[in-house]
């Protein structure tokens, strides 16, 4: 029976009270509790029996309806055109204010013929606005959105990807996405009370008592815990099976095992099996302080009863029921959700879990997988039933949690919204229809693998692999494509305030006349060249970057300002000074004009595209290695630019051949000027966040990576780097592209999923090589007991199976 209204629960007496079905709105696979009063949710589906109730909410009022109706009125609006405008109108404005000057001084001023004047218009338009900015970004976003995909993330938008850049807020769905919303007993946890069982018995019994065919999510629980599911039939007899009702609230199972006798083993809810015990007065305080145990750590609790049945039918009651055992029921968290969770907090994302799973199982999934358990229910975020510790704003509140419990997908959307509105950009996983509408509001909505249509249609990024591991990937090579395009964009706004002031400059005060094709050649060299820095070897941020356009133009500003004058200065040593014909033993070009052209040209062209190594570093540029295609660009680029100045003669260009001596000494020129370039780096950034200034001296990281790759120890920089894996950077050779590690992962995994104890994580930031070696070794062990454990329950199966003494050869074996 599907719900399409809101209603209250009138009448349900004949309506099972753990049988509303909310897996649409909150996820969560189980049913949950009503009682008479309590409302139930268009979406929600009836499990057992009926309901009446009266309609209060229908359409878009109701709680599915406002989920479809935020999906359609959501809006996306990417950062990404923003500030490709704000940088196209700077620089525009810039290129006008200098034409402007131009026009000025030029005609009423200085009196230069029409022919003139348009000649240096020309060149400020062409050498300063960046053509090739559209492209050049497009380009590196396709580029690396093929790359995501060979990771295992699918990008329907391609902005998306510079908005993950700077994700400083995930919040993700539990069930499905950091747990494997499959029940698990905990066995580590198993309680037993009967002094004649141990732990594995009370689980067989359990089991026993679940159907083979057919299973719910608790009877697959349990056939789970055993090594072969054909061992909870294993040398039995069914005679009869009670299957769950709302009634009884439990399952049994009556049994003839290999000796004729006939038991019967039953499990189900703590108080009905309590209530079976003749014993239930003794054990019933104990029963209760363990099931409150488990409830506050948000595991369910399942009692296992046990009885001889003298008679030997079906329909005797037997003899009295002995109290076995509770099993804690938990869906267990992903192999990789903790690791996943603390490389992202190194990566400077905060993690918050929205789940619309009970507050006590959201908390302890927190403290399993380390990110922490200041959670809180859905009626914090309507300013409803807080206590003293949350008089919080709700927004502050929502800033400062690590996540919150039941929540419909209404509460998820205002939660992504608050954090928007707090300046935070926002991720969001999920898998379900009840994820749809916070996926489609986050700046980054990412589908984990196996969501529904809805989910990756809201979404922006889909992933192909199971878990959060490969987001950890994403967000590794986001950043390092966001740092190629913002180094690009530095470069840009660099090369127009150069081109702009350093001809105004020359044209203003030496009413000296630069060829406007000479420019043409300059913008297409470079442009050719800066198309290959979307495959640069860059470093990725170990923080959420984002385009930061005051430190973009004040950057800009600051080294173009500085080339234009190292132009000028050129420009006067030679009109005006003898000082290379002296130093160097060149001859005197000043009194030709072309070969003046020449000189220019090259001296423009060689430090600007030399810039590009500059704005591409965080640190030293000479220590940050360029990729292959970005040096061999340059170096083609510089060759023929160089030999242009050295041989060329175009006469409509006004441009003639300086020699060799004249380059090497516009290379030694400009080679001297460019050192310097670092250092105004650093200065400006240091003015704008007084933090960059570290990079200067912290030349730790650049001899890190040089050793690294010496003595091919990269596990030691993973560690020493807070996690960061070199072989998911954009230094990575391999194909798999952490594939194969991620497998090696799960693997190591399989320990914790038999105790749902994750595996220990090392906090420590570094690690020594001694120590590395030792843990490599201790896994491997790990491995291999696991192996055995698992041979040895396979072993023990088919003993069972083929009925043999198993403790006589247990006492004279053992693992």
């Amino acid at each position: 029976m599907n719900e399409e209204l809101d209603k209250p629960l009138l009448d349900p007496e004949n309506f099972n009270r753990e049988g509303i079905d909310l897996s649409a709105l909150t996820g969560e696979s189980l049913p949950v509790t009503k009682r008479t009063g309590d409302e139930v949710f268009s979406g929600s589906t009836c499990k057992h029996g009926e309901i009446e109730a009266v309609v209060i909410a229908t359409g878009v009022h109701s709680f599915f309806g406002k989920a479809a109706h935020l999906v359609d009125s959501t809006e996306v609006v990417g950062h990404f055109q923003q500030v490709l405008t704000s940088i196209g109108n700077f620089c525009i404005c810039s290129i006008a204010v200098g034409m402007v000057l131009e026009i000025i001084v030029m005609f009423p001023i200085q009196h230069r013929s029409y022919r003139d004047g348009i000649n240096n218009l020309l060149v400020l338009l062409i050498g300063g606005i960046p053509i090739a900015m559209p492209t050049v970004l497009s380009v590196t976003l396709a580029i690396g959105s093929h790359r995501l995909s060979q990771q295992g993330a699918i990008t329907k938008r391609m902005t998306a990807i510079e908005e993950m850049a700077g994700m400083d807020v995930l919040c993700s769905d539990k069930t499905g996405t950091l747990t494997l919303n499959r029940l698990t007993v905990d066995r580590n946890l198993v309680e037993v009370f009967s002094k004649n069982m141990d732990k594995d018995l009370i689980i067989l019994l359990a089991a026993r008592a679940s159907r083979l065919e057919n299973q719910d999510a608790i009877d697959a629980a349990i056939i789970n815990m055993l090594a072969d599911p054909k061992e909870a039939r294993a040398n039995i007899k069914e005679v009869h099976f009670l299957p769950f009702n709302p009634v009884d609230k439990r399952t049994a199972i009556t049994y003839i095992d290999s000796d004729g006798n006939w038991y019967r083993a039953s499990k189900g809810a703590p108080e009905q099996i309590l209530n079976l015990c003749l014993e239930k007065d003794l054990i019933a305080g104990r029963v209760h302080a363990i099931i409150d145990k488990f409830a506050e750590r948000g595991l369910r609790s399942l009692g296992v009863a046990f009885q001889e049945i003298p008679e030997r039918t079906k329909e005797s009651p037997g003899g009295p029921w002995t109290f076995c055992g509770l099993l804690p029921l938990f869906d267990p968290p992903r192999h990789d959700s903790a690791e996943t969770i603390r490389r992202a907090l190194n990566l400077g994302v905060d993690v918050k879990m929205i789940t619309g799973d009970q507050l006590a199982i959201a908390k302890e999934t927190g403290r399993r997988l380390g990110m922490g358990t200041n959670m809180y229910p859905s009626s914090s975020l309507l300013g409803r039933e807080k206590d003293e510790n949350e008089a919080l704003p709700v927004d502050e509140l929502i800033e400062k949690a690590d996540g919150f419990a039941g929540v419909f997908p209404e509460h998820k959307y205002e939660i992504v919204k608050i954090l928007q509105e707090k300046k935070h950009v926002v991720g969001m996983t999920g898998d379900g229809v009840n994820d749809a509408p916070a996926l489609k509001k986050a700046d980054i909505g990412i589908a984990v693998a196996d969501a529904t249509d809805a989910a990756r249609s809201a979404a922006d990024i889909v992933l192909t692999e199971p878990g959060l591991s490969v987001i950890i990937s994403a967000v590794l090579t986001s950043r390092a494509i966001f740092q190629r395009m913002k180094n690009y964009t530095i470069y840009a706004v660099s090369i127009t305030i150069r081109i702009v002031l350093g001809f105004v400059l020359l044209a203003l005060i030496w009413e000296y006349d630069f060829p406007p094709f000479m420019v043409l050649i300059i913008a297409i060299l470079n442009d050719g060249t800066i198309m290959t820095i979307s495959k640069d070897r860059v470093r990725p941020s170990p923080t959420p970057d984002s385009w930061k356009l005051n430190e973009i133009f004040a950057t800009g500003v600051v080294i173009g300002t500085y080339l234009a004058l190292v132009t000028v200065l050129f420009y006067w040593i030679v009109i005006d000074t003898d000082f290379f014909e002296t130093h160097f033993n060149v001859r005197s070009i000043s009194d030709d004009t072309e070969q003046i052209s020449s000189a220019v040209y090259l001296q423009v062209s060689i430090i600007s595209q030399a810039l590009i190594f500059v704005t591409r570093s965080r640190s030293w540029s000479f220590v940050e290695r360029p990729g292959v295609l970005l040096m061999c660009a340059f170096m083609v680029a510089q060759l023929v630019a160089t030999l242009i100045a050295v041989y060329a003669h175009i006469s409509f260009a006004d441009i003639s051949g300086i020699g060799w001596g004249w380059a090497g000494v516009i290379w030694l020129y400009s080679l001297v000027f460019y050192v310097p370039l670092d250092i105004i780096k650093f200065t400006v950034r240091y003015a704008l966040s007084g933090e960059a200034w570290n990079l200067l001296f912290d030349r730790k990281v650049s001899v890190l990576f040089l050793v690294s790759y010496l003595i091919g120890f990269k596990s030691f920089l993973e560690e020493a780097f807070h996690g960061i894996p070199v072989q998911q950077t954009a230094f990575t050779s391999k194909k798999d592209y952490g594939k194969d590690d991620r497998a090696a992962q799960w693997i190591l995994s399989q320990r914790s999923l038999q105790g749902l104890m994750a595996a220990d994580l090392d906090f420590n930031g570094r690690r020594s090589r001694s120590s590395l070696i030792a843990d490599h070794a201790r896994r491997r062990a790990e491995i291999a007991l696991g192996e055995l454990h698992t041979l040895r329950g396979h072993v023990e199966s088919v003993m069972r199976l083929k009925n043999l003494d198993l403790n006589a050869i247990k006492s004279a074996h053992t693992v």
